[in-house]
């Protein structure tokens, strides 16, 4: 899959690593399908089929990755990343076409980018890994937006219940694991501090 350093460790220039970055360039693309069409149910699908694609790479790079021991430093931090520019830009994107409150967008967003920024500011004190509760909450938000971005108006009213109840789910699961990060960060914060004294102010 690629080749490692001398010092046994996995390149950050590898298949997983890869498919992060193809990840990010699809947003844009999906972003101008989405809200250039936006009544055009044949683009919505279109829409919907990219961010399917975009948001596959992210289980397909995650499993290469343990599979073949490629999990870089690189991969732990950009891989989030991608990912919450993508499903972001699909929160925001159903936003400005008056499809999902602002308000559930906003807070998604300030939790998705706080956690984020909390994770590049604790490097200092190790590397914050998704948990199982964030990676149920990532499958939520895709399963919402999924059904979310054909568009409810083109589709039977049965589908609008079951999307509505995704997104009220991944909703909750979003603020509740944030809350959890937040707790794991501080244990972090805690434990380096016990073991590195010199560093307490």
């Amino acid at each position: 899959m690629t080749q490692e350093t001398t010092q046994g460790k996995p390149s950050n220039w590898n298949v997983p690593n890869v498919l992060t970055a193809v990840r990010m360039v699809l947003v844009p693309v999906f972003a101008w399908v989405l809200l250039a069409h936006p009544d055009d149910p044949t683009m919505r699908w279109v829409a919907t089929a990219i961010f399917v694609i975009a948001i596959a790479t992210d289980a397909l790079d995650g499993n290469i990755a343990r599979k073949y021991n490629l999990v870089t430093n690189f991969g732990k931090l950009w891989d989030p990343i991608a990912d919450k520019a993508l499903t972001g830009m699909a929160f925001v994107g159903l936003s400005i076409l008056g499809e999902l409150g602002w308000w559930i967008t906003i807070i998604i967003l300030v939790r998705e980018w706080g956690i984020t920024i909390l994770r590049w500011a604790i490097m200092k004190y190790g590397v914050m890994a998704a948990n199982r509760g964030g990676k149920l909450k990532t499958v939520m938000q895709s399963i919402a937006l999924i059904m979310f971005l054909p568009g409810l108006q083109f589709m039977p009213a049965p589908w609008g219940w079951v999307a509505w109840a995704a997104m009220i789910l991944c909703f909750a699961l979003t603020v509740l694991t944030g809350l959890d990060y937040l707790r794991e960060a501080h244990k972090m914060r805690t434990a380096y501090l016990a073991e590195h004294p010199e560093e307490v102010r």
